[in-house]
C-alpha cells in the first residue's frame, strides 16, 4: 500500500445471513481526498464505512486503513474516527460535557486537562457550537446534533474521517461551516469518507466517488467522470419566443422536444433533451434568429441524472416530463430485504 494512500479495498464482501451487503468491492482513497459513497438504500454503503470504523470485519477480500491490514478481529489504527447512522451523544448533557465524557473514554490523561479543554473548545467552534456549548444537548436539532458528532469525531485529529450522511439535517449555514470544516482537513492532509444521498454535497465537497447498487461497485472514479456519464439531459429552456424556438428545436438532430405542447410547464418555457453537441446548435439558432434565451438549466442535475440512470432507476428521471423507456433491474428494489444498515447497526434507516 502507498504510504498517501488512507483506505486500500479488494474483493471486499460482506454479508449477514443470507443478505450479501457487499460483494466485491474495490475502493482506494489517498490522503487529503474527500470521497464520497453514494447509491440507493440497502447498496451497502453504511456497512462500508462500518468495516472502515472498525464496528464490523470483512468477510471476505483484503481491506487496509491507515496502512494496517484489517484482520478479523474488530478495531481499526489510532487515527480514525466518524461514526454511522448519527453521533451517539448523552441527550442530558452539553456539548462540552459530551466531549470531556468521549475525551476520557478515549484515555486522554488528567494531567492533559488544560490541552483536552482547549482542544474541546477549538472543535466546538469550528463546527459553530461555541454559543451553546453548555447547553443540553436534548434540546437540539438534528443538525446541530450532526454538528456536534463532527467535533467528536475531530477530538482526536484524525487521519481518516468516516461520516454517515454528515449534512443530514443541515441548514444552509451548517452546511456551509461543515463544508468549510471538511474542506480544511483535507487540505492538510486528512482523508474523507462520507455517504450522502444529496448530490449538491458531492459536487461541493468530494474529488471522488463510488457508486454501489445492490453491494457492489457501479462506478467509481473522480465526480466529473460521473456527471459526464449521462450524455444526453433534460433541459429547461425559456425564451422570448417559445413557439419559433419550437420550430428551431424541432429541427436539430439529436435533439428531442420532451413537453407535451398543451401542457408546457410554463408559457414561455419548453423542456429539451439533449446531448451538449445539439443543445449548443440550438442555441446558435436562436441567437442567430434573435429569440433571448431567458433561461437553459438542466432540470435534474448532471450528477443525480448519472446517478438514476447507472443505478437502475424504474424509471428515465432525465427530467419532469419524462419520456418512460427505461425500466429497472429486477431486485433493484431489495423487496423483502431489511436495510442493510439496519442490519449492521442495529438502528432502523
Amino acid at each position: 500500500m502507498e504510504r498517501d494512500q488512507a483506505v486500500r479495498a479488494r474483493g471486499v464482501g460482506k454479508w449477514f445471513g443470507e443478505v450479501v451487503a457487499l460483494d466485491g468491492v474495490d475502493l482506494d482513497v489517498g490522503a487529503g481526498a474527500v470521497h464520497g459513497l453514494i447509491g440507493p438504500n440497502g447498496a451497502g454503503k453504511t456497512t462500508l464505512l462500518g468495516l472502515l470504523l472498525g464496528l464490523a470485519v470483512p468477510d471476505r477480500g483484503e481491506l487496509t486503513v491507515l496502512g494496517v491490514t484489517v484482520g478479523r478481529a474488530l478495531g481499526v489504527p489510532d487515527g480514525v474516527a466518524g461514526f454511522v447512522d448519527g453521533p451517539g451523544l448523552y441527550p442530558s448533557l452539553s456539548p462540552r460535557r459530551n466531549l470531556r465524557a468521549l475525551a476520557a473514554l478515549r484515555g486522554l490523561r488528567p494531567g492533559r486537562r488544560s490541552a483536552v479543554e482547549a482542544t474541546i473548545d477549538e472543535v466546538l467552534d469550528e463546527v459553530g457550537l461555541a454559543e451553546v456549548a453548555d447547553d443540553p444537548v436534548r434540546g437540539f436539532s438534528l443538525g446541530m446534533r450532526q454538528r456536534l458528532g463532527l467535533a467528536s469525531a475531530l477530538l482526536t485529529r484524525p487521519r481518516l474521517l468516516v461520516l454517515d450522511e454528515p449534512a443530514n439535517g443541515l441548514d444552509p449555514t451548517g452546511t456551509r461551516q461543515v463544508h468549510r470544516t471538511l474542506t480544511r482537513l483535507a487540505g492538510q492532509g486528512t482523508a474523507v469518507v462520507l455517504s450522502s444521498h444529496r448530490m449538491d454535497d458531492l459536487a461541493a465537497l468530494c474529488s471522488s466517488v463510488t457508486l454501489l447498487a445492490t453491494g457492489r461497485v457501479v462506478f467509481t472514479g473522480p465526480v466529473a467522470d460521473l456527471a459526464a456519464a449521462h450524455g444526453a439531459l433534460d433541459y429547461r429552456l425559456r425564451t422570448t419566443d417559445p413557439d419559433a424556438a419550437r420550430t428551431l428545436a424541432g429541427a436539430v438532430r439529436g435533439l428531442v422536444l420532451v413537453d407535451d405542447p398543451h401542457r408546457a410547464p410554463a408559457p414561455d418555457t419548453l423542456v429539451v433533451r439533449a446531448a451538449d453537441p445539439a443543445l449548443d446548435a440550438l442555441v446558435r439558432r436562436l441567437v442567430e434568429a434573435g429569440i433571448a434565451v431567458r433561461e437553459l438549466a438542466p432540470v435534474v442535475a448532471p450528477l443525480e441524472a448519472a446517478y438514476l440512470a447507472l443505478t437502475g432507476s424504474s424509471d428515465d428521471h432525465r427530467g419532469a416530463d419524462h419520456v418512460h423507456d427505461h425500466q429497472g433491474r429486477p431486485g433493484d428494489d431489495h423487496h423483502g430485504h431489511r436495510d442493510r444498515s439496519e442490519l449492521l447497526t442495529g438502528q432502523p434507516a
